[in-house]
C-alpha cells in the first residue's frame, strides 16, 4: 500500500527543515471570508495534526493576528513536532474601524496591517509573532507582498526598503538562531526571481502561481532556484477556488456561485481552460480538485503544497484528494490536449 502522500516530506532548499508535502494554510482561521470560533479552528489544527500534517503557515496579516493566535494556542496542546512559516512585512497598528469585515477577514480584531519593510518594523512584526504563536523562534520567515501586483507604482521603493532593511534584520534572525530559514512570500514569481539577484534566500512561498492553469515558472524561474539550491512552497494551487469547484455547474445553471480566480471574478478566456480541463477529469472519473492539488507536487523543487483549511471536513478532503489515484494516462491526455505546458514534471500513479 502507498504512503499517505500527506505524511511524505521534502526540504526545504539546503536546510534541514523537512516539510509535509500537504500543508495547513492557517489564513481560514483567522476568518477569512467567514467568522470562526476558537474550538472550530482548534479542531481544524487537530484534525491535521491527525492526518499527518506537520506543516502550517500563517501570517500576521491573516485575521491581523488571530490566525497566528489560534494557531500558537492549538500547536501548544500538542506534543507533535511541526514546521511554523509566518511572515513580515506589516505591522499592526489599532484602528476604530468598526466594520465587520476588513481585507477579507470577518470580525477581527480592531487592528490595521501597515506595510513596513524596514529594519525596526521586521524586527517589531517577528517580536510580536513569536507573542501570539506563543514560541521562541519561527522555523520559516516570509516577506509577505512584495511586488507590483500589491504595490503598483510603489514597488521600487518598498522593495529597496526590504533589501536594504527588512532583508537585513531577516538574515540577523536567521544568523542568531531565531529563525532557521528565510524567504518571501508573493503573488508573483517575477519578484522572487528578482529577490535571488540581489540576496541568498531558503525558499518561496508561491500562491497560486504554479498550477493547472498557470505553469510559466517552469521555464525559468523554477530551474533558477534549482541552480540556487532554493525551494518552492506552492500556494493557492486552486487558483482562489475555480480549479476546486470548477465551472461546469455554474456554466450549465445548476448554481449562481461566481467563479474566483487571482481573489476576482474569472475572466472567459480562464473559465474556458477550466472547462477544458474538466472535461479530461470527467474521462478519467478524477475530480478536478484532486488533480489541482496533486499537479503541482511533481515538480523538485516544490516541497509542499498549501491547502487553506477552515474545517476538519476540508481537512479529511485535502488528505483524500491528495492521496486520489490519478492514472498516467490522464496527464498524457492533459499534454496531448496542450493544456500542460511541455516541460512540466507530472505526477507518478502511487
Amino acid at each position: 500500500m502507498a504512503e499517505s502522500k500527506s505524511l511524505s516530506f521534502r526540504a526545504l532548499g539546503a536546510t534541514e527543515i523537512n516539510l509535509s508535502l500537504l500543508g495547513f494554510g492557517a489564513a481560514p482561521i483567522g476568518n477569512l471570508y467567514q467568522p470562526l470560533n476558537d474550538i472550530q479552528a482548534q479542531a481544524a489544527v487537530t484534525s491535521a495534526l491527525n492526518a499527518g500534517i506537520r506543516y502550517f503557515d500563517t501570517a500576521p496579516h491573516y485575521g491581523f493576528g488571530l490566525s497566528e493566535q489560534r494557531l500558537g494556542a492549538a500547536l501548544k496542546q500538542s506534543a507533535e513536532p511541526v514546521v511554523i512559516s509566518s511572515k513580515v512585512g506589516r505591522v499592526l497598528v489599532p484602528t476604530s474601524s468598526t466594520a465587520s469585515v476588513r481585507h477579507g477577514f470577518a470580525d477581527a480584531p480592531p487592528l490595521e496591517p501597515v506595510f513596513d519593510y524596514s529594519y525596526d518594523g521586521v524586527m517589531r512584526s517577528f517580536e510580536e509573532s513569536l507573542k501570539r504563536l506563543q514560541v521562541e523562534q519561527i522555523d520559516v520567515l516570509l516577506a509577505h507582498d512584495l511586488g507590483p501586483l500589491t504595490h503598483g507604482a510603489d514597488h521600487p521603493e518598498k522593495f529597496r526598503e526590504f533589501m536594504d532593511g527588512g532583508y537585513i534584520a531577516m538574515t540577523k534572525l536567521k544568523a542568531d538562531g531565531l529563525v532557521k530559514a528565510i524567504g518571501l512570500g508573493a503573488n508573483e514569481w517575477q519578484i522572487c526571481d528578482a529577490a535571488l539577484k540581489h540576496g541568498d534566500f531558503d525558499g518561496f512561498l508561491l500562491a497560486g502561481r504554479y498550477t493547472l492553469l498557470e505553469q510559466a515558472p517552469c521555464e525559468h524561474f523554477l530551474p533558477l532556484c534549482a541552480r540556487r539550491k532554493a525551494s518552492v512552497i506552492l500556494g493557492g494551487p486552486f487558483n482562489s477556488g475555480i480549479l476546486a469547484t470548477g465551472v461546469k455547474a455554474a456554466l450549465s445553471g445548476q448554481n449562481n456561485q461566481p467563479l474566483y480566480y487571482n481573489y476576482e471574478p474569472a475572466p472567459v478566456a480562464v473559465v474556458d481552460r477550466v472547462a477544458r480541463l474538466e472535461a479530461v477529469c470527467d474521462e478519467f472519473s478524477i475530480p478536478l480538485a484532486a488533480a489541482a492539488l496533486q499537479f503541482p507536487a511533481a515538480h523538485p523543487q516544490i516541497c509542499s503544497v498549501l491547502a487553506g483549511l477552515a474545517n476538519s471536513e476540508q481537512v479529511e478532503r485535502a488528505v483524500t484528494l491528495i492521496n486520489s489515484e490519478i492514472p498516467a494516462e490522464f496527464w498524457d491526455e492533459l499534454r496531448e490536449r496542450e493544456l500542460l505546458h511541455p516541460a512540466a514534471p507530472v505526477p507518478m500513479p502511487n
